[in-house]
């Protein structure tokens, strides 16, 4: 199934760039902190794979990846990327990031979904954090509006969209601000945001441009 222990040597970033939007790379999201099993923001997901939880006392964890099938309550059906299978349990603990930290109420069936948390008896993964439609793209800007960028990854074209007072910058490594002027068409960059399955187009919560973004595959 595709709940896989968090030991397991599986590099996860394989995975993140192997699922939906034709191609780019989407998963599944959490609230800004740390909690036993590890931090919980966006960037969380894309970071080294954890090998034990922070709180010795918490048990092994497990991640889940894929696609959401359907809802029944608080579990989700999730089907993996290689053809396996998951249900993963969503409480109010549960911290949920879907462009922003937010409710298990806004997720939806046709969801990308990466789930962490604590493998259950009854084969469940009971959900610590749930990254929803979160994408980690390197990509060539190639057009610039008021409201979203017209961006190139790899031969597919995917369309931004600029969100107020949620997007932001980065130019060569600094912190990110909410000037996004200094972005040019033909830089390589590099996206964070949520991938919209109704339209394929990305909600972007962040930009990096400057030395080693974009262009990567």
């Amino acid at each position: 199934m595709s709940a896989h222990r968090m030991s397991d040597p599986l590099d996860r970033r394989r995975f993140l760039t192997a699922a939906a939007l034709r191609g780019a790379t989407v998963v599944g999201t959490g609230v800004i902190g740390a909690t036993a099993l590890g931090a919980v923001d966006a960037d969380a997901v894309f970071a080294a794979p954890l090998r034990r939880p922070l709180d010795p006392a918490v048990p092994a964890g497990a991640f889940v990846e894929g696609r959401i099938t359907s809802i029944d309550g608080g579990v989700l059906e999730v089907a993996g990327s290689y053809g396996d299978h998951a249900r993963v349990r969503v409480t109010n603990a549960t911290s949920v990031w879907k462009v922003r930290a937010t409710t298990a109420a806004s997720i939806e069936t046709g969801d990308g979904l990466y789930a962490r948390g604590v493998p259950m008896p009854d084969g469940t993964v009971a959900a610590d954090a749930v990254w929803v439609n979160i994408v980690n793209l390197h990509t060539t800007i190639r057009g610039i509006e008021k409201t979203r960028l017209h961006l190139a990854h790899g031969s597919h074209e995917i369309v931004g969209n600029l969100l107020p007072a949620t997007s932001s910058a980065s130019y060569s490594g600094a912190a990110p601000t909410a000037d996004l002027s200094g972005l040019r068409i033909g830089q390589g960059a590099q996206v964070l945001g949520a991938w919209r399955p109704s339209d394929d187009s990305v909600d972007i919560v962040r930009v990096a441009v400057g030395p080693g973004a974009g262009h990567r595959r």
